[in-house]
């Protein structure tokens, strides 16, 4: 990932938008609608330790930039996040994308945004293509490597 988190940043947003913390995908879209040429991402979050699996995740982007509006929450250092993206949108795309959402299924919570059908992976995770698998397989990988176990010195 080239893309580096702006702690600094990421906080700012936080408070700005007023993020809380079980939601990533509201506070990454409040984050984008405020934030002048964000893009909307979609992907994974790899981290040590719980659930010890990719987390199903949303963040923005700006400049190259990760920004990261439920960062305060999370309880981990900047380093020790690792984020895959998946899907990215505009700012007018992803407003054209709820609003067909609100229209077509005003009942159900437009985010996540799904990838297009057919599906190629059907877990309990986001539905979408074999961009999403790919990125999946990268997450977890990265997840079982920051929690092998440590080896003890032996003196």
């Amino acid at each position: 990932m080239t893309e580096l988190l702006d702690e600094a940043l990421s906080i700012e947003m936080a408070t700005r938008i007023k993020s809380n913390r079980k939601n990533c995908f509201d506070n990454a879209c409040k984050a984008a609608l405020a934030t002048e040429g964000a893009i909307y991402v979609q992907g994974f979050l790899a981290v040590p330790g719980v659930p010890y699996k990719p987390i199903e995740y949303s963040w923005i982007e700006l400049d190259e930039r990760i920004v990261d509006p439920t960062f305060p929450h999370l309880g981990f250092i900047a380093q020790d996040i690792h984020y895959f993206p998946v899907q990215r949108f505009s700012v007018k795309k992803l407003k054209a994308i709820l609003e067909e959402s609100k229209e077509d299924y005003p009942e159900d919570d437009p985010l996540p945004i799904y990838g297009n059908q057919p599906y190629e992976y059907y877990g309990d995770l986001m539905l979408g293509g074999s961009d999403y698998q790919n990125a999946y397989d990268l997450a977890a990988a990265k997840c079982r490597e920051l929690n092998q176990p440590k080896k003890q010195d032996a003196n």
